[in-house]
């Protein structure tokens, strides 16, 4: 057994290889466990506004545009892309819609037009993208320093956290069990314990809910949603390609697109987050630009065929911190089953039985990761709070971040556009980091170092 393997706890696995195949396929298993929650409630939410999203069509593109952004990124990062809850208050606008051609639309119809406007979202992706490759990733990156980037990253994760709380609420003890299932893995847990906490947590709080349920106590698990599921079934798009296929509509572009400003600079912050993590300079090797490029491309082709936006998951990152296996193959192997998953409705409604207690004390983890990514991004680039300008700009984005909880609405053309906190949050760093005198930091586009600059 190599010494890789051995210090599995001390050093981090950069290819899981070295793990052999079961305990990559356990890995991937996690990772698709972290995602699965957050992605599958995205639909579930919509559903709730009338528009007839569905589940396996969102779990087919998570898995589907996963691999394109790997391909895209030269796989190199280890990111997983699930689907993007910045455009629910989109969603939620267009199934409110009625006026003009909307007034005696069908869902299913204006799920279309909703879907259309995700498709010129994604392809803004590619227009900064574009400008990104035209005038090289250290320009972009002197407008987004450490002493903004790091708060937003903290802002991600703290933007999390009602959820985690929320669902926690439901059971505070199971979710305490998956705590510290988790806990003890990744501190006390030796060799294959240690690098899966997540997926242990899962499996044993719900094997936990499962005998308090069956011994006649709470009912902590709610089968009812498995009764009649077939074991396999097609996606919409395959089943009815006229009836799922993205529509187009100026009033829905208007609705949909803007929100890609919040998105892109979500997806700036994750690859932060992710390099910081990882100790590797994703932003300048594979590059921004090419990010950028399979994030916007996953997400242009799932509205294309009736799925919802893409985007980078901070849950997947959480799991690189607690498991501290860094191999992009992992994130690949989740994107498989999610694939496979994607064509089992009765699969789909067994993970939609796992008690939400759960789910909220493996976010509570999680969640919690991030933000601290955030705080380490500050420390390991110095950022010196000594200065009035840095401290200005940081408590901006703070505020900005996670006062704006609700987001900021505005008119365009008669269409009711959000701002989501963290674009807000973005743009006025952005905008402060330009403006305020004395910068003292230097973006660094070459090596392999997880630090993006020096102060």
């Amino acid at each position: 057994m190599s010494e890789k393997v051995k210090n599995v706890g001390a050093e981090p696995v950069r290819d899981a290889r070295a793990l052999g195949v079961p305990k990559m396929l356990i890995l991937g298993l996690q990772h698709m466990f972290a995602m699965f929650g957050a992605t599958i409630l995205v639909p579930i939410l919509v559903q709730g506004y009338g528009l007839p999203l569905s589940i396996q069509t969102t779990l087919f593109f998570a898995g589907f545009g996963t691999l394109l952004f790997h391909v895209c990124s030269k796989l190199k990062v280890p990111a997983f892309l699930g689907s993007s809850f910045a455009f629910l208050g989109g969603f939620e606008t267009m199934s409110k819609l009625s006026d003009g051609i909307y007034a005696t639309m069908e869902p299913a119809e204006k799920l279309q037009y909703t879907c259309g406007g995700i498709v010129v979202a994604g392809l803004l992706y590619l227009v900064l993208a574009l400008l990104v490759k035209l005038v090289g990733v250290n320009k972009v990156m002197r407008f987004l320093p450490p002493v903004v980037t790091g708060p937003i990253i903290i802002c991600i994760g703290l933007n999390l956290a009602p959820s985690a709380i929320n669902n926690a609420s439901s059971c505070w003890w199971l979710a305490l069990v998956a705590m510290a299932i988790i806990i003890v893995a990744n501190i006390w847990g030796k060799g294959m314990v240690k690098i899966i906490p997540i997926l242990l947590g899962v499996v044993g709080s719900y094997v936990v809910a499962l005998i308090v349920t069956l011994a006649g106590g709470p009912q902590l698990i709610d089968f009812s949603g498995m009764q009649g599921s077939q074991v396999l079934g097609l996606q919409p798009f395959f089943t009815d390609f006229t009836g799922s296929i993205a529509k187009f509509d100026l009033s829905a572009i208007l609705v949909m697109a803007p929100i890609a400003i919040a998105s892109m600079m979500e997806h700036i912050g994750d690859m932060s987050a992710i390099s910081a993590t990882v100790g590797e300079n994703y932003l300048a090797d594979p590059g921004l630009h090419r990010t950028l490029i399979g994030d916007g491309l996953a997400t242009s082709l799932a509205g294309l065929f009736g799925g919802p936006a893409n985007t980078t998951y901070g849950e997947n990152t959480g799991v690189l911190v607690l498991s501290r296996v860094y191999d992009p193959r992992v994130i690949r192997l989740a994107a498989l089953y999610a694939l496979i998953l994607s064509f089992s409705p009765l699969f789909a409604a067994f993970i939609g039985s796992i008690p939400s207690a759960i789910i909220g004390g493996v976010s509570f983890i999680l969640y919690g990761m991030i933000s601290a990514i955030g705080v380490r991004n500050l420390v390991e680039n110095r950022v010196d709070f000594t200065k009035s300008r840095n401290l200005i700009i940081a408590a901006t984005v703070l505020v900005c971040g996670l006062g704006f909880s609700s987001g900021l609405t505005f008119q365009v053309g008669g269409a009711s556009i959000t701002l989501t906190g963290l674009a807000i949050a973005a743009i006025a760093g952005i905008l402060l980091n330009a403006i305020l005198p004395g910068k003292d930091y230097e973006f660094q586009g070459g090596g392999d170092s997880g630090n993006l600059g020096k102060y």
